[in-house]
């Protein structure tokens, strides 16, 4: 025995199929923005996290407190026109024995006599 408005009897009326399709279709632009914001999220943490390594790195580096460092990271990137994030990658890089481009030396080197104590 079924009842005339159960689940199933769905099927059978008009438009059911064309409002499940059109759910499916909401489902999965849904789901690729999720995954974009996700995507993008955990760039975002990777980002942060070498931020602050290379803040700690200036930190040592240029013998100056952790604001100071940062104002001096923030500064080299708006000056070379740069991705702080890259800059970072750069600083951490130097900062293992790699060599640095000569315009970030340069700059590195302003930024530390800016902010240094």
């Amino acid at each position: 025995m079924t009842f005339p408005d159960t689940p199933q009897d769905d099927v059978f009326r008009p438009g059911h199929l064309k409002r499940l399709e059109s759910k499916c279709e909401r489902l999965e632009l849904e789901c690729e923005r999720l995954t974009a914001e996700a995507n993008h999220l955990r760039l975002a943490v990777t980002s942060h996290a070498t931020i602050d390594q290379a803040i700690g790195a200036l930190v040592v580096l240029g013998r100056m407190p952790p604001e100071e460092a940062w104002r001096a990271l923030r500064d080299i990137s708006q000056r070379t026109n740069t991705k702080l994030r890259t800059v970072a990658d750069d600083m951490l890089r130097f900062a293992a024995g790699g060599a640095l481009a000569p315009y970030l030396q340069t700059e590195l080197r302003n930024a530390v006599e800016r902010y240094g104590v």
